[in-house]
């Protein structure tokens, strides 16, 4: 997020829940209105809750600040209300109490991260995440409108944007050591297939492209070049202490009646089953830092 500066002085409709103005103003957004912040502004747009319709008909507003953008940091807690309020925005152009005979399109600029669809808490069956939260809002926005949700970011593993993000990070810290040969080589360690490896191999893929044909358009999940990368190759390891299972290979992908599992990952990302397909399978973190160690001829301390 900290990389789409051109959006962190615009009024951004922030989503998510705990302290999101605080974790927006992090990433560098200096101007956010919350969906209850909104909802108190213009109490007749949240109406799915019996208990919270007004009884009588506030005066219309007209003293509050169009929204320029709506930014989704995370699931919310009342996912009808944020569903309606949002959409209330993308169709009105950032003025919910006025609405507009035809919606605009293209829409609001909308920034989302975290697309797991599903994560694993201590209940027996996967819980919904952020991903379920934005395929809600995908299909409500085409029922409504004809037209498909555009994203002018997605962020979170598998997206490319977020590799290239550690990446700079990791250039960085090696510039202030006084590292004067560039990193040709990164390592991604992680225990899920379907993001950490499918990340890490979707990045090397866009790597090695770039090295021989030049840098391929990829959407919204594609990266964002501050500078030209100077990496050549990501290396995917899997580990065997998360959320794969070695003994269950698909135990995080489950099948009805047998079949191919289904695919959880974004809309926008194509899925590619070669691209779960770790590099390296290793037993735990540890054992990834000695392969790392090895593989770059550097003796273990």
């Amino acid at each position: 997020m900290k990389l789409f500066s051109e959006y962190h002085e615009k009024r951004m409709l922030v989503s998510g829940q705990g302290p999101v103005v605080e974790n927006a103003q992090g990433l560098g957004f200096r101007n956010v209105v919350t969906v209850d912040e909104l909802r108190m502004a213009f109490p007749l747009l949240d109406m799915v809750d019996l208990e919270r319709r007004l009884k009588t008909t506030p005066l219309p507003r007209n003293d509050f600040p169009r929204i320029e953008g709506v930014l989704l940091l995370g699931e919310p807690v009342r996912w009808e209300t944020s569903l309606q309020l949002i959409m209330d925005v993308l169709l009105s152009n950032g003025s919910p109490g006025a609405g507009l005979a035809t919606p605009p399109y293209p829409h609001l600029p909308v920034l989302a991260s975290n697309m797991d669809l599903l994560w694993m808490a201590e209940a027996k069956m996967p819980r919904f995440g952020h991903g379920t939260f934005l395929l809600c809002l995908e299909t409500i926005y085409q029922k409504v409108t004809g037209k498909e949700l555009r994203y002018e970011g997605l962020m979170g593993k598998p997206s490319i944007l977020t590799y290239q993000y550690a990446e700079d990070l990791i250039r960085r810290q090696a510039e202030r050591r006084g590292w004067a040969a560039p990193i040709r080589k990164l390592y991604a360690v992680g225990d899920n297939p379907m993001s950490d490896v499918y990340g890490a191999n979707l990045f090397h893929q866009y790597l090695q492209k770039a090295t021989h044909d030049g840098a391929p358009e990829l959407g919204a999940g594609g990266p964002r070049q501050q500078q030209p990368s100077a990496s050549q190759s990501c290396i995917s390891v899997l580990v065997c202490t998360g959320v794969y299972n070695p003994r269950n290979p698909q135990s995080t992908e489950p099948v009805l009646g047998g079949g191919e599992p289904p695919f959880h990952g974004h809309r926008d990302l194509c899925f590619s089953p070669g691209l779960m397909e770790a590099s390296h399978v290793v037993n735990d973190v540890n054992e990834a830092v000695q392969l790392v160690f090895r593989k770059e001829g550097w003796a273990l301390e």
